[in-house]
Parts: C-alpha cells; structure tokens; sequence
C-alpha cells in the first residue's frame, strides 16, 4: 500500500493536471483524492493571491473548476461591484461544469451585494461538490452560502488549506467583523532600533530589496497612513512605484495643528486622494483651504491631538478597510498604546547608529516591567536582501 501510495503521489507532481484518476485501489484512491483537492485548492489560492490589492473591502478569492480530472474552468475576484471568483470560473466551464467539482477559498456568498448571491450560480450550474477552504466571517453569510449548497443536494467539504485561506484575508476579516481597518505597522530601523540619525538623516537604512517590498505592500493596502513630522521632513509623495502593480493608496496624514503646507507634494499631486486627520478644534481657516486644495478632512477628538481611537472608526465608516502604516516613533508609540495596530513588520539594517537624540521606532512612555511588555505572536523572520524582516501580532490580551 505505502508503495503505491508513494507512486501515485510522484505522478500526481509529474503529472499535476490530471492527477490520480485511475487510481484502482479504493484506499489509496481515497487519500489521494485528498491529495487532488489540495492541489486545486493550492491553485485556487494561488489565483487569490494575485489580486491582492485590488479588491478594496471585499476579500481576495480564488475558485477552480474541476471535473474528471480536468481544470475546466478558473477564477478570480478582480475588483469591488464585479463578479465574484466562482462566476469567473463557471462562466469558463460553460455547460461542462454540471457535475463538477468547485474548489473556492472562501464560502460562496449567499445574498444579493453589489453582485448576485455566487452559491445560486454554482446551483444553476448543477455542480456535483463544492470544496470550501474557510467560511465567511461576514455575519451575512456566515455558514448561510454552506447550508444553501447542501440544500440543494451539492455535497459540500470545507476546511481545506484554512488557515492559508484566513490569512491572506486577514484584513477583510477585521473589517467585516468589526467596520474597524487593519492596520500594518511597517518601520525600517537599525540594529539598535533607530529609525533616522540624530540629524534626522533615514536615507537609506534599508537595502532597495526592502524598499521594493514596501512599495507591495502599499499596493496591498488601502491607505498609508504617516504624520505629519514625517511629511515637514521629506515632503514625500506616499505612492506606488510604477516597478509594482500601480493602486496608489489613499494618503492619511496625523496633523492635529494643521500645520501641512498647502504646496506639500501629498497636497498638490492628485494621483491619490489626501485625507488629514486632525481636531475638531484645529484652525478652520486653514482646514477649508485645504479642502479648497483638494484634501479631505476627518476630525477627530476635541483635545489638543487627534484621538486616534476615533478616527479609525471615522475611517472605517468610509469604508477604508486596511492601513500600512508608516510613522515616526511618536505615531508608532501612540498607536501601539491605543491597541490599534494589527500587525509589525519591522526591516531591520544590521547597521549600528547610535545617539541619544537619534528617533527609536516607538516613542511613548513605556512599561514599568518587562513583563509588561507587548509582545509578538506567530512570528516570522525573512531575509530582504541583506536585511532582516521580524513580521508579528501584537499580544495586547495580556495587559
């Protein structure tokens, strides 16, 4: 048995399209059919992945049609109000998907949106089974795209490659649960935990593999978010370079004094919208020239900074479901205080700067004890060239 195990599976990577299909003995036949719907799901994965970015609030999705061994049909979500991954998909397979099998990473939704409910389509597309890698979190579908499909007599498997589903939808699964935007703090710092010199000197700590990498994750998110010390220093455009898929983020500037002059490049470029997130006490005069430049306003709090707590609800109602950001030591540590980052991405140099004035990559009070302190869960480490990437979740329960 273990032999032939053994041989089935070096045909199924020899020969991935058309994988295992006459396998004679039921067992083995059995496990890899398992081994079969990993594959198409890794595809369907695959798929979703390439679209990250695109799809605003929605989740990125993937979707393969599969029948007697064959790819007959394939699928992705492109972009907000367009049709979903399996409509893609089975719009390809055309008549042929009627007793096949759909292999999609995220549960088929169930209600009208901007789009029709997708298990009605694979209903009138008479497919035998659906294989489903996660369920919705969406309280409007919610298992709701599941019970509809086995309803209608389509036998359904779902939990398949989870977790690789659930994370490349990590921020969509914020945001549909809670209208609050995930946010990414990404800092380049030195060994020593330096984000510029004493001189206020950032350019560059990290290796341009790094810098590249930050230019995709812009494009993966929404919004940028920075304040506004950051934009009087270096005057930066906080867009995507052209060398990455081009989706420039909305640029979010902190500036609670509105101290953000109106021929700055995040005022005067229009390639991107511009939102200034400041008091509600903050100069009105200034605050309607900006608008009269083309920013958009969002106050926030009625003390002398902005109350950050509020403003990512502000930003989540208009509908601004994920945020890099990309702050100063001040910015980084009042966010971090608040519970308000999601995740950090920390490229670190090794490079030793050194000085007492010299910014760190959080500025805030800090902790009493090192048992206090925050720390990160699953981590990973990655190399960016000659630099080192620690990416993490802040474990906020324990405090």
């Amino acid at each position: 048995m273990f032999e032939l195990i053994i041989r089935y599976a070096i045909e199924a990577v020899s020969s991935p399209i058309t994988p295992l299909a006459n396998a004679a003995d039921w067992g083995v036949f059995a496990f890899m059919e398992v081994l079969n719907d990993s594959y198409y799901m890794g595809l369907a994965l695959e798929l979703a992945a390439k679209a990250a970015g695109q799809t605003g609030i929605n989740p990125v999705v993937g979707c393969v049609v599969v029948k007697e061994g064959r790819i007959i049909g394939v699928g992705t979500h492109l972009k907000r109000g367009t049709g979903h991954a399996e409509v893609h998909a089975l719009q390809m397979a055309g008549d042929e998907a009627e007793g096949a099998t759909v292999y999609v990473t995220l549960e088929p939704c169930s209600h009208f949106g901007k789009t029709p409910p997708c298990c009605e389509r694979i209903i009138a597309a008479k497919a035998a089974r659906v294989v489903v890698a996660a369920t919705d979190p969406n309280p409007q579908v919610a298992g709701r795209g599941l019970e509809r499909l086995r309803e209608s007599g389509i036998e359904v498997t779902v939990g398949l490659l989870e977790e690789k589903s659930r994370s490349m939808n990590e921020k969509f699964n914020k945001y549909i649960t809670t209208k609050l935007p995930f946010v990414t703090l990404k800092t380049a710092s030195t060994l020593d935990g330096k984000i510029a010199s004493r001189t206020g000197d950032s350019r560059w700590i990290t290796g341009a593999a790094a810098r590249e990498q930050v230019h995709t994750l812009r494009h993966q998110h929404e919004a940028i978010m920075v304040g506004i010390a950051t934009v009087l220093a270096d005057d930066p455009m906080l867009t995507t370079r052209a060398e990455v898929p081009a989706i420039h983020p909305v640029r979010i500037i902190v500036d609670s004094k509105l101290r953000l002059p109106l021929d700055a490049r995040v005022v005067t470029d229009r390639s991107a919208r511009t939102l200034v997130l400041t008091t509600e006490g903050a100069d009105q005069a200034k605050g309607a020239a900006l608008e009269a430049a083309g920013v958009e306003l969002v106050r926030a709090g009625a003390g002398e900074h902005v109350d950050l707590k509020e403003a990512m609800r502000k930003l989540g109602e208009a509908e601004i479901g994920s945020i890099l950001l990309e702050g100063g030591g001040k910015l980084n540590g009042a966010m971090l205080e608040a519970g308000l980052i999601d995740k950090i991405m920390i490229y670190m140099a090794t490079k030793i700067i050194g000085g007492l004035q010299a910014p760190g990559t959080f500025t805030f009070d800090g902790f009493e004890k090192m048992a206090q302190a925050i720390e990160l869960e699953r981590v990973a480490v990655e190399m960016a060239g000659e630099d080192i990437c620690i990416a993490g979740y802040p474990a906020y329960s324990q405090h």
